[in-house]
Order: C-alpha cells, then sequence, then structure tokens
C-alpha cells in the first residue's frame, strides 16, 4: 500500500510528504507506510526516479481512466474560463532548439546540470559554472519563440480584451515567453539574463555577448573540452560603486529556495485559476511538479500538453500527446463563442 503524495505543516512550514515502497527511499524502513521529509515546499529538488511510478496512480485508483484527449471538450471548458493558469517547462523551450540537460545525452561536457546548477558547484568552481551559463546564454540569444510560445501570448492579450485572465508560470529561465510577447509572467526559477551580486545582493538584467571578455569563446559542451580555469577576477563582476563583488546568474539553483514573492503570487494564481494547462513539463521538478496536481486536487480542470506521460498524467482531466508547438495553438485559438474585441 502506498500512501497519496500530500503535504504536512512542521514548524509552520509546507513539506512534501512522498510515498515509498520500503520507506524512504533507498533508507529500508520497516514500514511501508511510512512517509519522507523530501524537501521544504520552497526548495527546488528533483524527485527520485524511483517514485514515479508510485506518483502515476494515486492511491486507490488503481483502474484509474486515462485522461481524454477530446479536444472539443477541452475547448467548451476553455470558452468559460475567466482565469487560466499557464504551467510551462522545458518541453518547451525544447520546440526552439533549447538545450534540457535532461535524459540520455542531457550532459555538458560530463556533467548534468543539476552538478553545475547548485551552490556548492559555484563555491568549488565559479569558473566552471559560469562557463556553463555563459554557453547556455550565447544558445539562446540565437533563439527564436515557437508556436506554442507564440500561442500563449496571443490568447493572453486576446482574453485580456475580454476581462478574462492568463497568467503563465514558467520553469524555463530563458525568457522565451516574454519575447514572444506574454506579460503575464512569473519567473520561478530566474532568468539566464539576469545576474545577483554575491557581495551587495543587486540584481540587474545583463544581456551582454559575452557576459565578460574572459568568457569569449568558452563554454563549449564537448565532453572532451578542458575548463578553461579563469581567475575570479575575470569572472562577471558587480558594477554598483564601490562593489565589485563576484556575480552569479540569478537564477534558482537546486537546494536554494525560490522567491517568496513569486511563489506567493504563484500561489495565488493557482488558488483562483478556474483552468489549468500543464504544457511541456516533466513533472519531476518540485515544488512546480505538485502545482498542477494540487489544483486538480480541488476540481479544475487540468489539461497536459506532453509529448509522453508524467509522473502526474493520471491525476488530470485531460492529455494531448504531441509536440506543444502542434497541439496548443489548435486548444488556445479564438473560440466561436469569443466577441471580436480589438
Amino acid at each position: 500500500m502506498f500512501l497519496l503524495i500530500g503535504l504536512s505543516l512542521v514548524n509552520n512550514k509546507k513539506y512534501f510528504l512522498v510515498p515509498t515502497a520500503d520507506g524512504p527511499a533507498g533508507f529500508g524502513s520497516d514500514s511501508c507506510q511510512s512517509l519522507m521529509i523530501v524537501r521544504q515546499f520552497t526548495c527546488r529538488a528533483i524527485i527520485n526516479p524511483h517514485l514515479h511510478a508510485h506518483l502515476r496512480k494515486p492511491w486507490g485508483c488503481r483502474d484509474m481512466a486515462r485522461p481524454s484527449s477530446d479536444l472539443a471538450a477541452f475547448r467548451e471548458i476553455f470558452s468559460r474560463a475567466k482565469k487560466i493558469a499557464i504551467i510551462t517547462g522545458a518541453g518547451v523551450s525544447a520546440e526552439s532548439g533549447v538545450p534540457t540537460f535532461r535524459g540520455a545525452g542531457g550532459y555538458w561536457r560530463k556533467w548534468q546540470a543539476q552538478e553545475l546548477a547548485a551552490p556548492e558547484a559555484f563555491s568549488r568552481n565559479p569558473s566552471r559554472v559560469w562557463e556553463f551559463y555563459h554557453y547556455r546564454r550565447e544558445v539562446m540569444l540565437t533563439k527564436i519563440p515557437n508556436p506554442a510560445h507564440l500561442a500563449i501570448a496571443e490568447c493572453e492579450d486576446r482574453l485580456s480584451k475580454q476581462g478574462r485572465q492568463v497568467t503563465v508560470i514558467t520553469q524555463n529561465i530563458d525568457e522565451l515567453h516574454r519575447r514572444a510577447g506574454s506579460k503575464n509572467i512569473l519567473e520561478i526559477h530566474g532568468s539566464l539574463f539576469k545576474t545577483r551580486c554575491m557581495s551587495c545582493g543587486h540584481e540587474a538584467s545583463n544581456y551582454n555577448s559575452p557576459i565578460c571578455a574572459a568568457l569569449e569563446g568558452k563554454g563549449a559542451p564537448d565532453p572532451d573540452t578542458h575548463d578553461a580555469q579563469i581567475p575570479v577576477q575575470q569572472l562577471p563582476r558587480c558594477e554598483q560603486t564601490s562593489c565589485h563583488g563576484l556575480l552569479r546568474p540569478a537564477v534558482v539553483w537546486f537546494g536554494e529556495t525560490l522567491d517568496s514573492d513569486i511563489l506567493t503570487n504563484a500561489e495565488k494564481v493557482l488558488d483562483s485559476c478556474d483552468l489549468c494547462l500543464v504544457v511541456g513539463t516533466s513533472s519531476v521538478v518540485y515544488p512546480a511538479a505538485m502545482f498542477a496536481p494540487q489544483v486538480a486536487a480541488k476540481g479544475v480542470p487540468v489539461a497536459e500538453f506532453n509529448m509522453e506521460d508524467t509522473p502526474a498524467t493520471m491525476r488530470f482531466k485531460f492529455h494531448f500527446h504531441g509536440p506543444c508547438g502542434t497541439t496548443l495553438p489548435a486548444a488556445l485559438a479564438r473560440h466561436d463563442t469569443e466577441q471580436n474585441i480589438e
């Protein structure tokens, strides 16, 4: 028997409770009903892949019917929705040719993203981590929004003229939603094109290419490439008066706490939405992986758009299989009942 994944309050903080086959994953507890506190609700983490099979079907729902793929039924609900939350993940950006660093071949040199996107990695080797992010920044400057990004932005603009609201809650740090024209965006993991000073804490947008002279031509992802070993004094530095501290990417690394204001705003959006879309997300990076299941648990329709099933698929009302750039534009197109307000 497995206990349903849920939330618990400990010392006034929210924690994830995760079911395991033999107690806390890999720790050999004797009780098959024991629970494991994985991470604080505000902390970014990837769930143990061995738990995925248990999360695909909620406890007590072994014969649960698959989500519907009836586009007409979804469109009927969409036509009545006043507040739509759209949660997006790496799958959306992948269709623009953005590396996801997931799955087979998901490496930069010989490291997986979570080995570099961590405060400990930056402390040990800021040059290597900056090479990794410099590479990602330079790649992103060559990419453009795809039909999924554009469909979301057009939908937001169109529905806003009807007094309806669309909010994008994205795990992506590439700013492609912004470039597509979306305005109501909550970037819960930050942005590739923002920096934060390690000394004074100042945050600023930065679209320089390269971000500093020492990184020019660096960051090649090939496994045989040697680290540039750039002296820390030559890495990106703060330009605030009399600071000159070391800059880091203003992104949320694994193990770090999400911005409390952004998380609070995301919770408000999810608490008030009457339709939720989950687009191109693997549903394994927390806390975002719990957003849509929590909405579905309240009876709000949730539609998943993805190339494959995820650990959360069986919790949702709809699942549309295929590239988001193909499935999403049709789902979000103007409905016959919409007024032509320009």
